[in-house]
């Protein structure tokens, strides 16, 4: 399945940022018209994005209940961490038994621009991470690796906005990234992987943390 048409796309891509920063909440309804009106554009291509956006589990389409915002539940949490965990864990691998001149050189860059961003940052130290994880993703000269791990971006993005105002495990990426760019710059593949698998875990610790307390609070 793919998007066809420039409108479709640009209304693919605001869409996903509404979701994936929670200005549309998880559970929240959906409506093609609404959302057609609020982007000025036609319903086609919002439908159309809608459809990806669903095979991208960002959303669900209902016969009964119509389309709403995924809903974000511990359950869907343990299965894309089982996900990450592993492939994250590879790409680290990979990377440092892969690596080339140019992709140590954008690593450095990155971390480097990382380490001079402020904690009250959020939102661009998020950026920062993704775009380093991508880095690592691309350094392992496999694709089909980097297609995939983009393909789950959009559901941890949700999950890093939950986060973002009750941890800070964002600044403290930082020192995880110099650590992980020294083992994959020297070839310490063991290393490298041991450094990605324990940054995936914590991450996904501290979102379960949240979650679990955010749904006690709801049912007392």
């Amino acid at each position: 399945m793919r998007l066809v048409g420039v409108d479709a796309q640009r209304a693919y891509d605001l869409i996903w940022e509404k979701i994936t920063t929670l200005e549309l909440a998880p559970g929240a309804a959906v409506s093609e018209q609404g959302l057609a009106e609020e982007l000025e554009m036609g319903i086609v291509p919002v439908r159309e994005a809608l459809k990806w956006l669903a095979h991208e589990n960002l959303v669900e389409v209902t016969e009964r209940h119509g389309i709403y915002v995924a809903d974000v539940d511990v359950g869907d949490l343990e299965q894309l961490s089982e996900i990450r965990l592993s492939l994250e864990s590879l790409s680290a691998r990979l990377a440092a038994e892969r690596a080339e001149p140019d992709d140590l050189v954008v690593l450095h860059a990155l971390r480097k621009e990382q380490a001079g961003v402020t904690p009250d940052e959020d939102r661009h130290l998020f950026d920062l991470d993704h775009r380093f994880h991508q880095a690592v993703a691309e350094a392992t000269h496999n694709k089909y690796l980097a297609q995939t791990l983009e393909r789950f971006f959009g559901l941890s993005r949700r999950l890093w906005c939950l986060v973002l105002p009750h941890g800070a495990l964002l600044a403290s990426s930082v020192e995880r990234h110099l650590d992980l760019v020294d083992a994959i710059e020297g070839g310490d593949a063991d290393r490298a992987e041991e450094i990605m698998r324990e940054h995936i875990k914590a991450f996904y610790g501290e979102v379960r943390q949240i979650l679990v307390a955010h749904h006690k609070s709801e049912s007392e």
